[in-house]
């Protein structure tokens, strides 16, 4: 096992520093120190002062339960943010993501994954926002659930201007389509992180885009299991 793992620090090494990124290495030894990988690296974050801490999650050997449990905790528990990446299909080993649906909500940080998505997209490439309306959210009394499906439907509006207003702003607007999207739940059985999901699905995404604020709960059941291959 150690020399797998040294291979594979060696291999991460030169592929970095072929792109002329310094590097530092560290292994994070389980057997010694105790406790579990999702704590691991997060302290080792916290302990390098990190800005940014990248994960690629695997469909195996049980990493998918912490990698959903520190997906939800990562803000508190490094004090940085996160990306998760699943192991991509083999078609983008070699070629950058032409279809990129991008769940917005408004805030500053979903706008912020559309602007870093334009950044990896492939020439000519298709962007899509969408804001998923939650219709399985229900308030005390039928008049104050209509009333809540309203304000959600008004804030994706915004939120999909805001969408557009990015794109058009964007210095490379004029080599990709754009286009924007209100997305529903459905009623019963189903929440928002799903929704998103299923929605590139049908639309046949390369990638899937998203900032979460802390505060929008709806967005945190979208970890790597709820991924489509």
């Amino acid at each position: 096992m150690q020399r797998g793992v040294e291979a594979s620090i060696d291999r991460a090494r030169g592929f970095l520093q072929s792109a002329g990124i310094d590097v530092n290495t560290f292994v994070a030894d389980l057997f010694e120190s105790g406790g579990d990988a999702a704590h691991a690296l997060t302290r080792a974050a916290q302990t390098w002062r990190a800005d940014l801490m990248m994960l690629a999650a695997r469909r195996h050997m049980g990493i998918l339960q912490w990698t959903e449990r520190t997906t939800r905790d990562a803000a508190d528990m490094a004090h940085c943010s996160m990306q998760v990446l699943p192991a991509p299909p083999a078609r983008f080993e070699t070629a950058r993501p032409c279809r990129l649906l991008c769940a917005v909500d408004g805030s500053p940080v979903s706008l912020a994954s559309l602007r870093a998505g334009l950044k990896i997209a492939g020439p000519g490439a298709q962007v899509q926002a969408i804001y998923v309306i939650d219709r399985s959210a229900r308030a005390t009394d039928a008049a104050s659930t209509t009333s809540l499906q309203e304000a959600f439907f008004e804030e994706g509006q915004s939120a999909l201007a805001k969408a557009r207003t990015v794109f058009s702003e964007t210095w490379c607007a004029q080599d990709f389509a754009f286009d924007a999207a209100l997305v529903r739940t459905d009623e019963t059985g189903d929440d928002v992180a799903h929704a998103i999901v299923h929605g590139a699905a049908r639309w046949n995404a390369d990638a899937i885009l998203m900032g979460k604020e802390r505060s929008r709960a709806g967005y945190s059941g979208l970890c790597p299991d709820a991924w489509p291959n």
